[in-house]
């Protein structure tokens, strides 16, 4: 017979391909955070955009590279700007125990580095609204 029988090869790619759209959104983030959960709905991503994580213990990351206290302002100078000129879009993912000034802090570093457009990354899920407070989605936001 001169054939090839590719049966087994379509398997294994099938297999293959199985294993990479599982393992795909576990390397998406490096850096372990427990997100705070919200409604809001997804935002699509950008090719081109840059993310701030803060750990529980206030641990700052750029993509998956730790930064030193003090020294985000000069390692935000150094992104360069996107194609149209304006500086990447930033998603910032912090964990749900922080105090709220540390994010707050952080934000303003983004917004005095020239960084307006920015994304709070939450967790989907569902939060049910206690007694008669407001409802807020914080799933995105722009700094200005």
């Amino acid at each position: 017979m001169a054939d090839i029988n590719v049966t087994p090869l379509v398997d294994v790619m099938l297999v293959l391909l199985i294993i990479f759209m599982v393992t795909a959104p576990l390397l998406k983030a490096a850096v372990p955070i427990e997100l705070p959960e919200s409604r809001a709905k997804a935002l699509s991503e950008e090719k081109d955009q840059i993310t701030i994580s803060l750990t529980r213990d206030g641990t700052l990351y750029l993509d998956e590279n730790p930064v030193a206290p003090g020294e985000l302002a000069d390692r935000l100078a150094d992104v360069p700007p996107g194609p149209d000129g304006k500086p990447p879009l930033v998603t910032l993912r912090a964990d749900k125990a922080l105090d709220y000034g540390r994010v707050m802090a952080v934000m303003g570093e983004l917004n005095h580095a020239g960084f307006t457009s920015i994304s709070l990354v939450t967790a989907a899920g569902s939060v049910a609204p206690k007694g008669d407070a407001p409802r807020v989605s914080p799933g995105s936001g722009t700094a200005e």
